[in-house]
């Protein structure tokens, strides 16, 4: 992939940096807000009744939940394909813009739902694709733009991982009060998810010739020197039957994550069979999974016994983001479903005026903050890309309107009540507040081995759901509504989100570190099939929900995602020696 002298971008730095991240930085704020505004509001519009002001779907929580976690899968899976295709054929540029197209037109899609369901699936498929083309490519971007700047690396995706729980943070708050608001509707934040995505494409198309020649068309035949250790240079083609295995397995597992919603949700069903006592839907995902660890065991084994040790520890770290995922995106699921029906979310008196001064400070905050970023960009950048930045202009313009027109509402309500959405938030803000104090711990002298920091994540994101477990022990079983305190929705987020900066940003380090340049694609490829499995496996386990409350409690539910993970954070962390081993080396 051609691209210019990194230098010539920090000639008119913004905040130390060159303006092209802060194009990124709107760009994936968007992204995001459109993302996580859209992830908000799927499970509980689709669980809503189907009567009264703003009517929903009405599904079982089963089949809204099988839906959100084939939706949530399908997202880390489709960057696979669209980091290929952009590095192969069309280049990072154009990936991002069509991925930005292909999102608009996911989310007006799901806008018109009143029309038709089929307008909600089509919506769905585009999201998956645009996301796919997205997602991997504006890091791409962004990883070429400082490769002469490796001492500015890690500020810059600093910078860029606030653009992401910015973006988050927007889209959850807004969307969600205008999908849950009565005089708005699922349809308005399904909607405004939209407007954002198609402001964050024009914003982008506009200003992209900031990167000089960074992300066009890609380079045939380029020469990469990758200047590996002679103990792990050895080459490891993949041959024709490894291909044949991979590409069999992708499409089995393709088939099960489509073929799991649509067979609950209708009479439809691709593997309507049995094998001994396992269903056809549980035999071909275990069949698959048999396929997935023989070729990748196969693979290992003809590697350098360094390269095979290392190898093996990501592995391991990668398992245990499997379980880290299924459990951490109960938020958009079961954790939400718990927000709306469970929680006692309506306030009065000096608790609705206490909420409103912290809501306010919340919300206006990372506002001006963030506006005061896009002010520093608008001044270096305004003349030559007049049109981008005046398209960005508007957006926050907007922004900033249904901010002061959302606080105004609920300062004249006499009774505040909390959109279950608004609890989403909590994490992206915890993540603000807190990454710089744990980024802190790592580069001093406490910095722990991987396996701790999993270990410890893990275990925080276990208590986190204790706190939820103990907090609904007063539910009766088989409840569907209750009034609990959000305090225990509050803490879980807090306990969560540690455990997410001690786990999801660590691991990408590690993987980097330890498998050679020429590796980094295939090995990128594992684990966002890691984070996907996860995905998947958190809507079908938050989807027995009413199975296990009915038959047990709430609170069994939840102490299932307290004892497993931490009996996986205590049993990583007693592998330390043994991890520490397979590095060779690499802390």
């Amino acid at each position: 992939m051609s691209d210019s002298n990194s230098n010539d971008f920090f000639r008119n730095p913004v905040l130390g940096h060159p303006a092209g991240l802060f194009v990124i930085f709107f760009t994936e704020m968007w992204e995001r807000f459109s993302y996580y505004g859209m992830r908000a509001l799927l499970v509980l519009f689709l669980t809503s009744s189907i009567m009264g002001d703003n009517p929903g779907w009405g599904w079982p929580r089963e089949h809204a939940l099988a839906i959100y976690g084939s939706y949530t899968a399908l997202a880390y899976l489709t960057p696979i394909l669209g980091g290929y295709i952009a590095d192969k054929i069309i280049g990072y540029r154009w990936a991002v813009i069509y991925g930005c197209l292909l999102m608009t037109l996911g989310h007006l899609s799901m806008a018109l739902e009143e029309a038709s369901h089929a307008f909600m699936y089509l919506g769905l498929f585009f999201l998956v694709l645009g996301i796919g083309l997205f997602k991997p490519n504006m890091t791409s971007i962004l990883s070429h733009m400082y490769k002469d700047k490796i001492e500015k690396k890690d500020g810059a995706f600093s910078i860029f991982y606030m653009g992401v729980n910015s973006g988050a943070f927007l889209g959850m708050l807004l969307c969600g009060y205008i999908g849950e608001s009565e005089n708005w509707g699922w349809s308005y934040g399904f909607g405004l998810a939209g407007i954002f995505m198609f402001i964050g494409m024009l914003q982008f198309y506009f200003t992209q010739n900031i990167f000089g020649d960074i992300g066009l068309k890609p380079v045939k035949n380029e020469i990469v020197n990758y200047n590996e250790d002679a103990s792990i240079a050895k080459l490891n083609p993949f041959s024709a039957f490894d291909l044949s295995i991979i590409v069999l397995v992708s499409v089995l597992g393709l088939a099960w994550i489509i073929n799991d919603p649509v067979s609950k949700i209708s009479n439809f069903n691709l593997f309507d069979f049995n094998v001994g006592s396992l269903s056809g839907s549980n035999f071909i995902i275990l069949f698959s999974l048999l396929l997935f660890v023989f070729v990748l065991i196969k693979r290992i084994t003809q590697y350098t016994p360094v390269l095979r040790d290392r190898m093996i520890a990501v592995i391991i770290l990668a398992f245990i983001t499997v379980f880290f995922w299924a459990s951490f995106e109960q938020a958009g699921g079961s954790m939400t479903i718990f927000a709306s029906d469970y929680t006692n979310r309506i306030l009065v008196g000096n608790s609705k005026i206490i909420f409103n001064i912290v809501n306010t400070i919340l919300t206006v905050t990372p506002m001006a903050i963030i506006t005061f970023v896009l002010m520093k960009l608008y001044k270096q950048t305004f003349k030559k890309y007049a049109l981008g930045n005046v398209v960005l202009a508007i957006g926050f313009a907007i922004i900033w309107f249904l901010v002061i027109y959302m606080l105004k509402d609920q300062y004249s309500q006499v009774k505040a009540e909390i959109p279950a959405t608004w609890f989403g938030i909590l994490n992206s803000l915890f993540i603000i507040t807190f990454s710089p104090l744990v980024a802190k711990l790592w580069e001093s002298k406490y910095n722990p081995p991987a396996t701790i920091k999993n270990g410890l994540g893990m275990i925080l994101l276990g208590i986190g759901f204790g706190v939820l477990a103990f907090g609904s022990s007063t539910i009766p079983a088989g409840a569907k509504v209750a009034s609990v305190s959000l305090i225990w929705l509050v803490l879980a987020y807090f306990f969560h989100t540690m455990g997410e900066l001690f786990i999801s940003p660590v691991g990408l380090s590690y993987l980097s570190k330890l498998v050679p340049s020429r590796m980094i694609g295939i090995m990128f490829g594992i684990w966002y099939l890691a984070i996907a499995i996860g995905n998947k496996i958190a809507g079908t386990m938050g989807g027995m929900i009413d199975e296990i409350t009915s038959q047990y409690s709430m609170t069994t539910f939840f102490l299932i995602f307290t004892l497993i993970p931490i009996g996986i954070g205590v049993l990583i962390m007693l592998l330390t020696p043994v991890v520490k081993k397979l590095m060779h080396g690499i802390h």
